[in-house]
């Protein structure tokens, strides 16, 4: 099945952007404090700092959403509950940020975006079929019980 290693994929993905974005934050937080430079009269410290904290938010954020896709590969069930709305939040994340770094960063960024955003809706996707109970009616048309599978009747207006 396709299941289980497209949840391994979404994982180390997420896990990779998850170092990459706390990374990247970190970096242009020292870049800031470095300049000592006013922006609008903001103080620099407070910008590298709320850009650091915003790394460390973000790359938690992604680490979890990545915890979330292992478990799905590891245990091979659906993900539920808290689980699912994280990798669905996670899924707007990535359209809202290809939809911004198409016109800021370029298309090749827009591109890893789109297929991280196709990963995480494909693992959705895959277990969203929920499996047919034991007792289900066979293909001929009758239950198990032996008695006709029939219709409801049609509504009828008065």
């Amino acid at each position: 099945m396709i299941r289980r290693p497209v949840a391994w994929v979404v994982a180390v993905v997420l896990f990779a952007e998850a170092f990459g974005v706390a990374a990247l934050n970190w970096f242009l937080g020292v870049v800031v404090d470095r300049q000592d430079m006013s922006l609008a009269g903001l103080d620099p410290h407070m910008m590298s700092v709320s850009s650091k904290i915003g790394g460390i938010a973000f790359g938690l954020y992604f680490a979890l959403c990545g915890l979330v896709a292992l478990l799905v590969a590891l245990r091979d069930r659906p993900p539920a509950g808290f689980g699912r709305v994280l990798l669905i939040s996670a899924a707007v994340v990535h359209a809202l940020l290809g939809a911004f770094t198409w016109g800021l960063v370029g298309w090749t960024a827009f591109l890893f975006m789109v297929l991280v955003l196709a990963l995480i809706v494909l693992l959705l996707m895959t277990y969203d079929r929920p499996a047919e109970p034991a007792d289900a009616a066979p293909a001929g048309g009758k239950s198990g019980d032996g008695s006709p599978v029939t219709s409801p009747p049609a509504p009828t207006t008065p």
